[in-house]
């Protein structure tokens, strides 16, 4: 069934050479829609450094169109080991490289893969000794981690194992029953993200117009609550809550904002302590700063809108209304929101020779500049918005390990020592930024980067949290 055999048997005859401890079989794999396939793989250990020596066991499910596709990796713990998720690696024990996201044949090689496992793990140890009880109750979590890896669906393992979730296992909070509140419900309800969505009015009095019509209408899978114990358990919570003070100055009005997320953040983090943050309050940078700050939550799992939905307008423009699709395919739109945000490419870019002219320095920037002046028109609707944020979600719930340009901690990147958020190109998953894509090194760009850095942290200084 091999495609390639001859080049598949000449790899796996060089890692068993290598790595003698691995065993080979051949066993049905099945994928997420439920599709099966008898595929070649191998389980073994690779030593790792991280103080002491450990051995750390892989197991790696070889595609029939190897080497030309990267192998499927899991880790497989044994019974008194836990899973450590993290960058690299889920719940289920499904291991994430950079290396297998750039997989490209000859260059790419199993020998390789591992050799980058081996230095990311020794990075970041993707597993833990148990104590005796918690070996025990792991044991039915690695009975199912195991079902999957050795090839059965994940109904069947569910089945068994009999979670009390089953039928909700993705569920999003909104917070805000705003017009931004709202298209965000119906984006998500539209595009079918989540399982359950919990819309959380916060407002005083009566019910508003629109969520009294969401409950007319009954939205499938959409509850609205007044109460913070519904959000429990939530995959993501997003936040679009905008102070409507009497504030007089600018200063004033994030001030409000600030007070509001006080009675806010430390509510929902509670009841989703493993929640991503999403926010999409004004101003999106400072607000995120202020929600990391607040929840007490790791940076990567505290996110804000950013520049996605402009990111993705500037390369449907460059693609579709000026035709530079080899420019659009790395394009991004970066930085602060507003009139200070700033186009840029991620430095992975590489053009073919027949795309050269288009690839000139100087006309790539007339062309961003045509793209940019035409995104300066384009305004922001609440039901873009929300289209933007049911984007983001999609890509956390489903794990896609898709790149989008989203309000990060800039800190330590283009000489920014600062404690702000920007919106970069960023690898987003459940666990949140799992990784930060590089940019080209553009002089004016970074110096863009660092006034937008500095204004925003001056205003921060003088909020009180």
């Amino acid at each position: 069934q091999y495609k390639f055999r001859d080049l598949t048997i000449e790899e796996l005859k060089t890692v068993s050479k290598t790595y003698p401890n691995f065993t080979f079989s051949m066993n049905t794999y099945t994928f997420k829609d439920g599709s099966q396939k008898d595929l070649l793989n191998f389980s073994g250990t690779v030593p790792v450094k991280y103080g002491n020596s450990y051995n750390i066991p892989i197991h790696l499910w070889i595609l029939d169109s190897h080497p030309f596709a990267p192998p499927i990796c899991f880790l497989k713990p044994t019974a008194n080991m836990g899973i450590a998720v993290g960058k690299h690696v889920d719940a289920r024990g499904r291991i994430y490289l950079p290396y297998l996201q750039n997989w490209s044949h000859p260059k790419s090689t199993l020998i390789g893969l591992i050799k980058e496992m081996i230095a990311k793990f020794e990075e970041e140890l993707p597993l833990y000794s148990l104590s005796s009880s918690d070996a025990a109750r792991q044991s039915e979590l690695l009975s199912y981690i195991t079902k999957i890896t050795e090839g059965e669906t994940d109904m069947k393992s569910r089945s068994k194992t009999g979670g009390r979730n089953e039928g909700c296992f993705n569920k999003i909070t909104v917070v805000g029953a705003g017009d931004l509140g709202i298209a965000c419900v119906l984006a998500v309800a539209a595009k079918d993200v989540a399982d359950k969505v919990v819309l959380l009015d916060l407002s005083e009095g009566a019910a508003k117009g629109g969520t009294m019509d969401l409950e007319i209408f009954a939205v499938p899978n959409v509850a609205i609550s007044r109460d913070f114990s519904a959000s429990a358990d939530s995959k993501v919570v997003v936040l679009t809550v905008n102070s409507l003070g009497n504030a007089q100055t600018y200063l004033d009005v994030i001030q409000s904002n600030v007070d509001l997320f006080r009675g806010i953040i430390p509510a929902v983090s509670h009841y989703s302590q493993n929640a991503v943050l999403l926010v999409a309050s004004h101003p999106v940078e400072v607000m995120t700063f202020v929600s990391w700050k607040l929840s007490s939550f790791p940076e990567s799992r505290v996110i804000g809108v950013g520049a996605n939905l402009d990111s993705e307008r500037f390369q449907y423009m460059l693609t579709n209304l000026l035709k530079a699709e080899m420019l659009a395919k790395d394009a991004w739109v970066i930085g602060e929101q507003g009139e200070d945000k700033v186009s840029s490419w991620t430095s992975c870019n590489v053009v073919a020779n027949q795309t050269e002219a288009m690839a000139d320095c100087n006309s790539r920037e007339k062309v961003a500049n045509r793209a940019m002046e035409i995104l300066k028109g384009k305004g922001q609707r609440s039901w873009s918005v929300g289209l933007s944020v049911a984007d983001l979600a999609d890509s956390i719930l489903k794990d896609k390990r898709k790149i989008h340009s989203v309000s990060t901690l800039a800190k330590g990147c283009c000489n920014i020592n600062s404690e702000v958020f920007l919106s970069l190109p960023c690898i987003l998953g459940t666990s949140g930024v799992i990784e930060m894509v590089r940019l080209e090194e553009d002089p004016l760009v970074q110096e863009k980067l660092q006034s937008s850095a500095g204004s925003i942290h001056d205003l921060q200084q003088q909020l009180k949290l």
